[in-house]
């Protein structure tokens, strides 16, 4: 099992790795400018993103001596149908809760 592999939630819990995934939510970018302005390393910020690319958050690419980094379209996928999960779960036991009769009511 890769050490880096995570859950998409578990990875987004820490506020630096969610930071950088709202960063490259906007557009891909390679390491060492995702570190600017983040209260990190350049060392620090590359394994956060090992982090992120273990869940199935994040893909990269090589470019010349750089990897760019971008969100993976099918790991956000996988957190949208996740919650979408709770989501109706939660409205049918909702909904299974409004439709009881009270008590008096028998």
């Amino acid at each position: 099992m890769d050490a880096y592999a995570t859950s998409g939630w578990t990875a987004l819990a820490d506020p630096t790795r969610r930071a950088i995934f709202e960063r490259l939510v906007e557009r891909p970018y390679a390491v060492g400018d995702l570190a600017v302005g983040l209260p990190v390393t350049r060392p620090a910020v590359s394994q956060h993103l090992k982090v992120l690319k273990g869940a199935g958050l994040v893909v990269d690419r090589k470019a010349g001596k750089r990897r760019i980094y971008r969100v993976d379209p099918a790991g956000l996928a996988q957190l949208r149908a996740e919650l979408d999960g709770f989501w109706t779960k939660t409205l049918a036991a909702y909904k299974a809760a409004v439709e009881q009769p009270e008590k008096g009511d028998q």
